[in-house]
């Protein structure tokens, strides 16, 4: 379901257009939706050793940004873009996007990250001090909401949106043969997800697999040996992952005040059973016990993935209901990309 067909402009994309990023998913979104892209590789762009770059990320200031300042204004000047889409603006001066403005493009700016959230990283130092400038902020919780209206300042909600293109449903035919996973997670050890899933695993016996990077910090070897089965997977590997998974977990990131998780909008849309953290967001996007199962405790959580582990035909039933969900409501990036572009023109667009 895409909303109306936005006009065609020249989009000058800023982000990082590597295999597994998401914003590589939305630059081919935007061309599908026939927009003139042009893409400004900011991890090119920057430079210098591995020691600057820690420094850039925690002090996005001064020189140490200066010279991405210089190439994107003069990627500006080359291609004359209609928009300027800032994926994570977080390098951008104020003089950088005031020199946009007047060149008359509009900005946007697109933040799956939380800016104004309890982490207070010192990646956003930069960001607070242009965030008023862009024309259009795409707003992803309903705790920026209350924000930026106070602000007043020009947004639109939108949300974790999968791409049609990477995330669909497996071959037919596809059953519990085919699923090597019992009960699984992908994704990173953020925030009690390893206490969590050790608990899960070693206290209630629930068969679990995980996939993701940065488990050595969490997990001894031997415990890696026995739960860990893959490093960061990306691509076709990550749907394919989804898909040998009988169950898949999803969580919400509390510190990013998040309302639903990325991951279970893309479990959806491979049309693989989702059994996810109860939260508002959850509810909203999917109906309980029948398009996703939801959890709020350790036990809850135990109890319902042996239940379902033995009901393979209502676990395809409940996995065929959320893949249509998704469809039907739009949570891909060709609606959201294109609500998105449609506000930009004034037209106010249907809620997702």
């Amino acid at each position: 379901m895409t909303s109306h067909h936005p006009r065609k402009r020249r989009i000058l994309y800023i982000g990082n257009p590597r295999p597994g990023q998401t914003s590589a998913y939305r630059m081919e979104s935007l061309r599908r939706l026939a927009q003139d892209v042009v893409v400004f590789d900011v991890p090119a762009h920057l430079g210098g050793s591995k020691l600057v770059g820690v420094l850039r990320s925690r002090f996005p200031e001064g020189p140490l940004v200066s010279r991405i300042n210089r190439q994107l204004l003069h990627a500006v000047d080359e291609h004359q873009p209609d928009v300027v889409f800032f994926d994570k603006p977080i390098y951008f001066t104020r003089s950088t996007i005031a020199a946009i403005k007047r060149r008359r493009a509009l900005t946007v700016s697109y933040n799956q990250d939380n800016p104004f959230g309890p982490r207070k990283d010192g990646v956003w130092r930069q960001f607070y001090k242009v965030f008023r400038l862009f024309d259009l902020h795409c707003l992803f919780r309903k705790a920026d909401v209350a924000r930026y209206q106070t602000w007043g300042l020009n947004f639109i909600e939108t949300m974790f949106s999968f791409d049609p293109v990477m995330q669909f449903p497996p071959p037919v035919g596809w059953s519990d043969t085919n699923r090597t996973r019992e009960v699984s997670y992908i994704g990173s050890p953020l925030e009690d997800r390893p206490q969590f899933l050790w608990d899960l695993a070693e206290r209630h016996q629930v068969p679990i697999s995980i996939s993701g990077p940065r488990w050595e910090k969490f997990f001894s070897e031997e415990l890696r040996s026995r739960y860990v089965t893959h490093g960061y997977l990306k691509d076709s590997e990550y749907r394919e992952n989804i898909w040998k998974s009988k169950i898949n977990l999803g969580f919400i990131t509390h510190k990013n005040e998040d309302d639903i998780g990325h991951k279970s909008i893309e479990i959806a849309a491979c049309q693989s059973f989702l059994l996810a953290v109860r939260s508002a967001g959850h509810a909203a996007c999917f109906e309980e016990d029948q398009e996703a199962v939801f959890f709020s405790s350790l036990e809850e959580c135990a109890d319902k993935s042996r239940f379902y582990l033995d009901r393979p035909d209502l676990r395809q039933a409940i996995a065929l209901r959320a893949r249509a969900r998704v469809v039907r409501s739009g949570y891909d990036n060709d609606s959201q990309l294109a609500r998105i572009l449609n506000k930009l023109d004034g037209q106010e667009p249907a809620k997702t």
